[in-house]
């Protein structure tokens, strides 16, 4: 893992693998980069993978005094790729990585070189569970389980189809960084702070896209149960758009089958 800190003052760990074209790895809710730690050799056999922690993650900063809104996240990523003296990538997203990386590239497109979606939230037409999802975390009633032990581990084992996948030490990486309520209080503020609003934006932004698009998604999601739908959609908008469908995986295809997951994402950022 590698540290460094923004102008800000805020810190963001990463992790980093390889030689060559930059690409850019963004998670989701609740997982870090330890989630593409096994997707990231077989991309890093042709280019230079970097997986960030996110404000709010992993081993980065978690402050309670700021909202975790989408000027938050451009501003990390900003600060991410200008102290790496990173100009252009290549973006991975899963889950809230997308609607975060879609948004900073509305401001950057030109820096984005090819662009690949993993089970990843996009479109503002959100279903009843997400909705009830975000009002459960705004509730500190509520939040408190949900953002707990138990809850967190319930999560990982909602999104991984085989459930021998939810090994010790994946569920120890996951609750590690939330051992402390501050900390489980920012993971809460950095699903709720992104403003509904946006979405609408990156909706309208998305069919713009001229780049190279690769989409690979576990079928057997049950934590964005849409992710069809959501597939669908991305494919009419991005109709240069390589769409592979994993039906042995879940939502955390990288926990499922990463080797074959790195294979595709390899092969697309190679180019």
């Amino acid at each position: 893992m590698h540290k460094l800190t923004l102008d800000d003052g805020m810190t963001l760990t990463y992790r980093e693998l390889g030689a060559g074209a930059p690409v850019l790895l963004l998670h989701g809710w609740p997982t870090s980069s330890y989630l593409w730690r096994n997707v990231m050799p077989a991309i890093a056999e042709h280019n230079s993978v970097i997986a960030v922690d996110l404000p709010g993650f992993g081993g980065s900063d978690k402050p309670l005094n700021i909202r975790y809104d989408f000027e938050l996240f451009d501003r990390a990523l900003d600060g991410l790729l200008d102290k790496l003296e990173m100009d252009q990538v290549g973006i991975a997203v899963h889950d809230l990585g997308g609607p975060v990386g879609l948004h900073w590239m509305m401001a950057n497109r030109d820096r984005v070189s090819r662009l690949a979606f993993l089970n990843v939230l996009v479109y503002p037409d959100f279903r009843p569970a997400l909705i009830e999802f975000v009002r459960t975390l705004m509730n500190p009633e509520t939040r408190d389980t949900l953002v707990g032990p138990e809850g967190l581990t319930q999560i990982m084992r909602d999104g991984v189809a085989d459930k021998r996948k939810l090994t010790d030490e994946l569920v120890a990486e996951v609750l590690g960084p939330f051992r402390d309520a501050p900390a489980r209080q920012a993971l809460a503020m950095a699903a709720i702070g992104l403003d509904p609003k946006e979405f609408h934006r990156i909706a309208e932004f998305v069919p713009t896209l001229d780049l190279p698009v690769r989409i690979i998604y576990g079928e057997r999601d049950e934590v964005l149960t849409d992710i069809a739908d959501t597939v669908e959609h991305l494919a009419k908008d991005l109709p240069q758009a390589e769409v592979t469908a994993l039906p042995q995986c879940g939502h955390f295809l990288q926990e499922d089958d990463p080797e074959q997951v790195g294979r595709l994402l390899a092969e697309f950022f190679r180019g």
